[in-house]
């Protein structure tokens, strides 16, 4: 079984930047794509970034150019940086890997950008 933690999140004041964490525990046999999703209170998960093979990436309209996400296979760990934030990037962040052949989330952590 695997489990995934994300941290990292915290409040930040507008223009700013985090780093997300999303640390994978357990026999992580492999590894093959990393997502990483955000949801407010009354609003759908909204999709936000994606790592796959090859290390190719995918990023939504309303981050391009100012989020970039990556991994460290030998860590399990993926990662979100965030720059440039502004207030309506505040939600919950979600990461969801694609490991062993299966599905898992983790349980979220809170970004808040505000003055």
């Amino acid at each position: 079984q695997v489990e995934l933690v994300e941290s990292g999140g915290g409040l930040v004041q507008p223009g700013g930047s985090l780093r997300l964490s999303c640390a994978a525990s357990g026999s992580v046999i492999s590894f093959n794509a990393m997502y990483w999703y955000r949801q407010t209170p009354g609003k759908q998960r909204e999709y936000v970034a994606r790592i796959g093979p090859g290390e190719s990436t995918n990023y939504a309209d309303s981050v391009k150019g100012r989020f970039t996400i990556s991994r460290d296979t030998a860590k399990n760990t993926g990662y979100l940086q965030m720059n440039s934030l502004r207030p309506e990037d505040t939600a919950v962040y979600y990461c969801n890997a694609h490991m062993n052949y299966r599905d898992y989330w983790g349980r979220g952590t809170l970004v808040t950008i505000a003055s």
